[in-house]
């Protein structure tokens, strides 16, 4: 963790950096909640110093680092922390900066944006290390409503904290005033240990005798499989992972994705039809799979669409996928229907 590769060539800079850091500590950019700061506390992200490490600096949590960082995430959920900015104003770019953190970095993050009438009434005070938020600082800070919150930057693979890869940089494209930020650290989404952790179907034996592809180099054959999900909560889909870890002569050629928006109702009808709605779009066009590979899909491959409840995973000609991930900003309450029983279960 305290080695770090030589910087190679600085590529150009991203042209927001010649704006205002609004959440620096400097203007008065401040940590006001964090659900754990047990090695390193959540106030080290706003230092207007450059991030250093200290080979011999030790806590009695641990190793001491210039950074956020939290114990590993063993219950439900991710980890989470809420900002305040010191200059309320407008968002063009965001730098997540991974230094020193080389093989215990976020693997993903996710950054929403709230413009707050009143400024909250909670902050937190002194070295939190070793500290996690209690029912009280919780329950605070649920009426925030941040769950909800407008997306600055959907869910985000981060690069590890290497000189010449340790700045992970964003544009963003938000008209909106904003007063609070809410970065959300997700956890390793766990891969696979063998083909038996994952799902595979049969060999389909209606191929033709001579396999022919497109000029994208995906087969054209008549027939395919599917399974359909029910997300844990219905929202807008912002990114895409299909991993065939472990399927190295058995992956499927291609695959696509379609959603649609059901009521319980509606579901139920689709379960005695055998799925054979109307009401699916495509949101991943048919895509091109390797073997033994994770599969990254985000905005530009990924079509628009609307708050969404059920997805089908649909595979050509066959073959088997490890892991379905499915990232994005969930939506309000009242635009999600009440389903009360569950399919499967999904990331979102």
């Amino acid at each position: 963790m305290a080695e770090r590769r030589a910087a190679a060539k600085t590529a150009a800079e991203p042209d927001f950096l010649q704006f205002n850091d609004l959440a620096c500590e400097a203007v008065g950019g401040k940590v006001i909640f964090a659900t754990d700061e047990w090695f390193a506390p959540a106030a080290n992200l706003l230092k207007r110093e450059l991030p250093q490490f200290i080979a011999s600096a030790f806590t009695e949590f641990g190793k001491w680092m210039d950074g956020w960082e939290t114990r590993r995430k063993r219950i439900p959920g991710h980890d989470w922390c809420i900002i305040q900015l010191g200059v309320p104003g407008q968002i063009y770019g965001i730098d997540v900066d991974t230094s020193f953190f080389t093989g215990n970095h976020s693997p993903y993050v996710s950054i929403q944006a709230g413009c707050l009438d009143n400024t909250p009434n909670f902050t937190l005070e002194g070295d939190r290390t070793g500290m996690a938020a209690s029912e009280s600082q919780m329950a605070a800070v649920a009426k925030l409503g941040s769950e909800v919150w407008p997306e600055l930057l959907c869910v985000s693979q981060l690069k590890p904290g290497y000189s010449d890869c340790c700045h992970n940089y964003c544009k963003v494209n938000f008209n909106h005033r904003v007063t609070h930020l809410r970065l959300n650290m997700h956890p390793g989404l766990g891969r696979a240990v063998n083909m038996a952790d994952g799902w595979e179907t049969a060999r389909r034996l209606d191929r033709p005798k001579h396999l022919q592809v497109d000029e994208r180099g995906i087969l054209q054959v008549p027939g395919w499989e599917w399974a359909v999900f029910r997300l844990g909560h219905p929202g807008v889909i912002g990114s895409i992972e299909v991993d065939t870890n472990h399927f190295k002569g058995n992956f499927p050629d291609s695959c696509k994705i379609e959603v649609c928006l059901l009521t319980p109702e509606e579901e139920a009808q689709c379960i005695e039809a055998r799925w054979n709605s109307g009401k699916w779009q495509v949101l991943l066009p048919p895509q091109k799979l390797r073997p033994h590979h994770r599969h990254l899909y985000g905005a530009a491959e990924l079509a628009r669409h609307s708050t969404t409840s059920h997805v089908r995973l649909i595979i050509a000609p066959d073959g088997g996928v490890s892991r379905l991930r499915l990232w994005g900003r969930a939506a309000p309450a009242s635009a999600a229907p009440a389903n009360q029983k569950t399919l499967a279960t999904s990331k979102l």
